[in-house]
């Protein structure tokens, strides 16, 4: 890499040899140039995070929920550092009561509340391993993560309960305890106990930790936290071992990167928590939070009602997985599309001004105050007007969503980029740096990263635009997958975690992912085609939801399913004085030629080669969900299952295409 702004080599590049690829160069980020973040003194576990934060911070709110009153919502209501800490303890203590001793699995099944949380740092207290049950998955993957893990106590969203209860009577090997987040009906107390097991309300839980009191074992930095399960695309759930030592470094290194980049989190920061908890996303966030002070208000479990709890809570720092910013994004299109042709170019030349200066180097507060005050306050508004972070993780965000967003919200849009296995952040995009759009920015101050070649994929890390295997080394990393130690040595070797992600270093440092290694295929013609590179591509046309590209090597020419935009599509429609609903739109000839030209216009445009080229299309208005089993918890496509569900639509697509 010639230009090498934010990065700093640590390693020198190794040729091929004992059978391994060859290995680029190693690289840190430069603002580690002197060396990793010593950790925060005195933070050891994740226990220690919040405890220091409840001897420093008593009186901060931590935790808040939005208040009812006569059925309506109204403003959030707070419990202080200490208020949790005083629960926490009661909490503890029963479960100790209970039986349960350091090292035991606490599971924690629901979506995100004060309890959830509670139930984390009771865990934390008294050495437990904290098990999230996935809110989004069935009951076969609650009873997989019970038995697997050997939960023998769960904590539980009251309606989430009769889930619970269809894990019986297998889970009942080891599940012995079973307390509820809020109440439990007589008819879920009498079937509970027709096998033996003890269900507690919330606060009868609460009582049996009066008057106890149990000595809290020494944590160590190498002792498990929490096994967190990823749900993969294939097969059962894998149990990622992560230790205390991994959450507390990455604090270190996030506090640093922030602070390197005047954004540094504060006690008077607010954060809307929506993404999963059972996600290592929201953990590590929310954790970073803690570790500064500051306050965590929780959504009210609905996504249509998402926007009127942010303008309530008016969060500092808002994290999304690219979905939620993509609909942010369509929704603010179609109002600039039906404010008329005064305030369309308006938008437009305040859009195209402020672009072009933030081009120039201008960071985004001093790019077009003018327009921000006039044009583009708004959108900031409907952010609750106080945002001045937007992180972005998961799953790859489309690039023109990135750019259009780092302009009109009037703060800042980073992607980020991390695994389960690697305790979550090891990619971040910078502020004011829109030479990193489409990227995930450097390294966090915290890990080594290199690439690997990937020869069978035409991947060298040591060309001059270097390509291959994205690989970790750092003490972030996860201490194995739990009962899998032949899957922890297929990604771990000498130290270096393999992501299976593809990624390119940018002259500057940054990290563009352009492949997932697993995700290639040949066509019949020959060519190794990288699928998911092709379908970011093809995810540039404005008109369309989500694609799933699909060939193989008996065919000669790619194909896709793909989910149109709603109001794109039937605004189509109207201009072409073509009748129907949305769903009959998408059985229509037409339609489907006229999305298949805007596939085409893209792959032109990108300069795909011919075979690149998708020749047919499906419609489907439902889109791709976790619900028929398409797409994991954190959005990423189930190849597998979405051949099988399609497999019909695909036969009839190669065979009217030829």
């Amino acid at each position: 890499m010639a230009q090498k702004r934010f990065v700093i080599e640590v390693e020198p590049a190794t040729e091929a040899k004992n059978g391994r690829p060859s290995m680029g160069p190693v690289y840190r980020s430069v603002f580690a140039k002197d060396g990793f973040p010593t950790p925060i003194e005195g933070m050891e576990s994740c226990w220690d995070i919040f405890r220091m934060s409840v001897e420093k911070f008593p009186d901060n709110p931590m935790l808040g929920r939005r208040e009812f009153v006569n059925g309506k919502p109204g403003k959030y209501v707070w419990c202080t550092y200490k208020e949790v800490y005083d629960v926490v303890m009661k909490l503890g203590n029963a479960i100790r009561s209970c039986g349960v001793e350091e090292g035991g699995r606490c599971g924690i099944y629901g979506a995100n509340c004060s309890e959830w949380i509670m139930s984390m740092e009771a865990c934390n207290a008294h050495g437990l391993y904290c098990v999230p049950l996935y809110d989004t998955l069935g009951a076969g993957a609650v009873e997989f993560i019970i038995c697997h893990a050997e939960v023998t106590i769960a904590f539980v969203e009251e309606k989430k309960i009769p889930e619970l209860l269809k894990t019986f009577p297998n889970a009942t090997k080891y599940l012995k305890t079973i307390v509820s987040f809020g109440k439990v009906t007589p008819e879920q107390r009498e079937e509970v106990q027709k096998f033996g097991l003890a269900i507690y309300s919330w606060d009868e839980f609460l009582l049996l930790g009066d008057n106890k009191q149990y000595d809290l074992p020494l944590k160590r930095k190498s002792d498990i936290c929490t096994i967190m399960y990823t749900s993969g695309t294939t097969g059962d759930p894998k149990g990622v071992l992560i230790s205390n030592n991994s959450i507390v470094t990455l604090i270190g290194g996030v506090k640093r990167l922030l602070e390197s980049v005047n954004e540094a989190l504060s006690a008077k920061d607010v954060y809307l928590s929506y993404l999963p908890l059972a996600h290592i996303f929201d953990r590590v966030i929310e954790e970073c939070f803690i570790s500064h002070g500051a306050s965590i208000g929780f959504w009210r479990g609905d996504v249509k009602l998402l926007t009127e709890d942010i303008g309530e809570l008016k969060p500092t720092i808002f994290c999304a997985v690219p979905r939620v910013l993509e609909r942010i994004y369509s929704g603010l299109q179609q109002k600039i599309s039906a404010g008329g042709f005064l305030k369309h170019t308006i938008f437009n030349f305040a859009y195209s001004y402020k672009l072009r200066n933030m081009k120039k180097g201008n960071k985004h507060v001093n790019a077009a105050p003018i327009c921000d005050k006039i044009v583009f306050s708004k959108v900031k508004e409907g952010l609750g007007g106080r945002v001045r972070l937007i992180l972005s993780g998961a799953a790859p965000l489309a690039t023109h969503v990135e750019a259009f967003l780092r302009v009109v919200a009037c703060s800042n849009v980073l992607q980020v980029y991390g695994l389960t296995e690697t305790c979550a952040g090891t990619f971040v995009s910078l502020p004011n740096e829109l030479n990193m759009l489409g990227t995930v920015g450097p390294p966090v101050p915290n890990v080594d990263v290199c690439l690997e070649s990937v020869p069978e994929m035409g991947y060298d890390a040591l060309s001059s635009t270097p390509r291959g295997e994205i690989c970790i080394r750092g003490e972030t990393l996860f201490s194995g997958y739990y009962k899998r130690e032949d899957l922890t040595k297929e990604v771990m070797v000498d130290g270096w975690l393999h992501t299976g992600d593809v990624g390119e270093w940018q002259p500057n440092g940054s990290m563009k992912i352009v492949d997932r290694k697993k995700n290639i295929f040949k066509p019949s013609q020959g060519e190794y085609l990288a699928v998911e590179n092709l379908e970011n591509d093809y995810g540039n046309v404005p008109d369309i939801d989500s694609i799933w590209i699909y060939g193989n090597s008996f065919e000669s020419f790619l194909i896709a399913v793909v989910n149109p935009n709603k109001q794109a599509l039937e605004r189509w429609a109207e201009e072409n004085s073509t009748p129907g609903d949305f769903n009959s739109l998408c059985e229509n000839a037409k339609a489907k030629e006229y999305l298949l030209g805007e596939l085409t216009r893209i792959a032109k445009e990108k300069k795909l080669k011919g075979f690149e080229f998708i020749k047919a299309v499906h419609l489907d208005p439902v889109p791709f969900d976790m619900d028929r089993d398409l797409l994991t918890p954190t959005f990423k496509k189930k190849r597998p299952q979405l051949l099988k569900y399609y497999q019909g639509v695909i036969d009839n697509m190669y065979k009217s295409a030829k």
